[in-house]
Formats: C-alpha cells, structure tokens, sequence
C-alpha cells in the first residue's frame, strides 16, 4: 500500500472502468454540473434548502480543484462519448487517521445502468489502494432508499443512525452513517473476490445520488 502524504492527494488520476472514465474535474465542467443540480432528484436527496449556487460559483470552484492537495474531487464521463454524468469525491482528510470522507453526484443520464456503483468502486479503491487510507465514511438521508444500496455493494456497512437530523420538504429525516475500512476492502477485493463480489458531501455528503 502506497504512503499517504500530500503529495499523493496533489497527483489527479484518470481512473477506467467498463462503464465509467474517472478524470480530474476542470473549469469547463461547470455547465454541465449546473445541469445536473437542477435534476428534481439531486435537489431531493442531496441540497439542504438553504444552498445557493451559480454557475459563476461552480467554474470557480472546479477551475481550483487541480491545486487541492487534501482532497481528490473526479468528473464521472462515459467512456465511448466523454458526455460527464456526475462527480466523485474524497474530501476532510484527516492525515493523523488516514480517514477520508466520500461523496457522489450522478445526473439523470447516468443512472439506472451501474455507473454509480462503479464510479464509486473505482475512486474508493485508488483511496485504499494508492493514496493508503484506513478509513472512507459517508452519511447519506434516509429517505434516499437507492444510494446505500449502492454503497453496500462496494463494501460499506451502517454504522449509526442520526435520527431526524434534517428537516427537508417539511419532512425529518434520518443521516445514516456508513464506514469502510482498508481490510474491509482487502478482504471483498483479494485475489479470491474480485471487485463486485462483496456484500449486497455547497454540495454534500447526505445526499449522495449514487446509482
């Protein structure tokens, strides 16, 4: 397992699947997240009511991300048309505990058809894997019934409930707790169980839209 210092947070990675391209995210997908964001289902499940974005903010924000050295934030595209269809995120490092925290954002065209999951599987494994996290934890609503799914099919499990933690659409909901760990992940990804074969984060982490 790789050594975790800055420097491998600074090196952006593409990362191929057979569904997926991971690349590092630029300026000029901006236009294309803002598309996403207004998808009725993002707003649902992944912005508390209160956020506000531009796109003036999005092309600031991802015009930096090349120059973060704590966080990895990565385009999902298709592999046979570049179109994007979300985002992939590894961000509040915490280098003392080798933690990190994971996010996801997927468009309307991307789902239904495994590019969460994969998308998912692959920036996850580089965290294990290349950059030697111990740890990759996420919260997610609990009224978004289809992303946890997802996360445990890569491998992560409940850890805690935070009951009634957000009020949405005059609604509580519950901000469920998931964790992974690097053993976690050795054990589902070893030479015996290739990947796939494991148990059944502004923008944040709560409302992961993972498909």
């Amino acid at each position: 397992m790789g050594d975790f210092s800055l420097h491998d947070f600074s090196v952006k990675p593409a990362l191929t699947g057979d569904k997926v391209v991971l690349r590092p995210v630029t300026a000029g997908d901006a236009d294309g997240i803002w598309e996403i964001v207004q998808d009725p289902e993002v707003v649902r499940f992944t912005f508390e009511p209160s956020t506000e974005l531009t796109p003036e903010h999005l092309r600031s924000w991802y015009g930096s991300r090349a120059d973060a050295p704590d966080r990895l934030d990565l385009a999902v595209t298709d592999p046979g048309t570049g179109e994007l269809l979300g985002e992939v995120v590894l961000y509040e490092w915490d280098p003392a505990s080798r933690s990190c925290t994971f996010r996801t954002l997927i468009g309307p065209r991307g789902r239904g058809r495994g590019v969460g999951t994969e998308a998912t599987r692959l920036i996850v494994g580089h965290g294990f894997e290349q950059l030697g996290l111990h740890r990759i934890e996420l919260e997610v609503y609990g009224h978004n019934h289809r992303a946890p799914r997802v996360y445990e099919k890569v491998g992560f499990v409940v850890e805690g409930v935070r009951r009634e933690a957000s009020l949405r659409d005059g609604e509580w909901v519950d901000a469920i707790l998931m964790g992974l760990l690097d053993r976690d992940w050795a054990a589902l990804n070893g030479p015996d169980n290739g990947p796939g074969k494991g148990p059944a984060d502004g923008l944040n982490a709560l409302g992961s839209t993972a498909r």
